[in-house]
């Protein structure tokens, strides 16, 4: 036997921010009209910006502001592991 499950609305409410955006938010979110966006894509692409998700389309906001990051030199330069050795060779130094 099936049963026909109907949702509810909840009676709990907040806002849910998406992180998948269309391209004209994603045109807003850098101050630009869906048309200069369009125009900018393939030389914004060729500076690494994310592309849109292969199955929605949409644009990754969290992709887009690591990009954002990396171009304004607040990303670290290496990885992470980069990032230990230089502590590790600087600790070292310390102890003489």
């Amino acid at each position: 036997m099936s049963q026909t499950h109907t949702l509810q609305p909840s009676s709990i409410r907040f806002p849910v921010q998406p992180r998948l955006v269309p391209a004209i938010k994603a045109a807003r979110y850098l101050h630009l009209t869906l048309r200069e966006f369009m125009e900018l894509l393939p030389t914004l692409q060729d500076q690494g910006f994310p592309k849109s998700c292969p199955i929605t389309g949409n644009y990754d906001l969290v992709a887009i502001d690591a990009w954002l990051d990396r171009r304004a030199g607040l990303a670290g330069s290496g990885s992470g592991a980069q990032s230990s050795i230089d502590i590790a060779r600087a600790r070292l130094a310390t102890l003489g």
